[in-house]
């Protein structure tokens, strides 16, 4: 070989060593983006459930922006308007979480919010997101969500959700199942 060869050599494995590097760098600076907008679109997320209001914060807005510890076993919580009217509540018990549409109010099933939002971008794709990671053996098979819609003539009853994952997720699906009813609500006029 001569040494121009080997020098052409020497670069190309030089080149290639710089470029293994910085891949790896820009793979982990990803991570760490994706890592911060899963952080704002959560923030996001709860700040839009509710207007902005100006003014002296009333009684039960006070209340609502204390903060709440996340339920850890058979804990309900209330799904209320920002008018104080309560649609629902969410039940959260050993990786198990319900919600459950209140019998007097009328939210349809087939609407988009519960449809094209909970559905499919927010439970769907957790769920895929579960069944990539029992394929590559980070999870086990039975950890993976799943969902079951319960509804009487194309009005919502109740939302199972098993394996919901950690608290963060847990967090991710309040706001997202809190958003949607409110939304459903609001379309519907709610009254049965």
């Amino acid at each position: 070989m001569s040494s121009s060869d080997q020098h052409l050599t020497r670069k190309l494995a030089e080149m290639k060593t710089f470029l293994e590097r910085r891949l790896k760098q820009q793979e982990e600076e990803v991570t760490y983006l994706r890592s911060f907008v899963e952080v704002v679109d959560s923030l996001l997320a709860e700040r839009s459930f509710r207007p902005v209001e100006i003014g002296t914060p009333s009684e039960p807005e006070r209340a609502a922006a204390q903060p709440r510890t996340i339920p850890k076993s058979a804990d309900s919580v209330p799904v209320l308007t920002v008018d104080g009217v309560r649609i629902g509540s969410i039940q959260v018990e050993q990786g198990t979480l319900k919600v459950t549409s209140e019998p007097n109010i009328n939210l349809d099933s087939n609407s988009p919010p519960l449809r094209s939002f909970l559905l499919a971008k927010v439970l769907e794709p957790m769920q895929t997101k579960d069944k990539e990671a029992a394929s590559a053996g980070s999870i086990p098979p039975e950890a993976i969500l799943t969902y079951n819609v319960e509804q009487d003539d194309g009005r919502l009853r109740a939302i199972h959700i098993q394996n919901y994952g950690d608290d963060r997720r847990l967090l991710e699906l309040k706001n997202a199942i809190r958003w949607t009813l409110r939304r459903m609500y609001e379309k519907t006029g709610g009254k049965k």
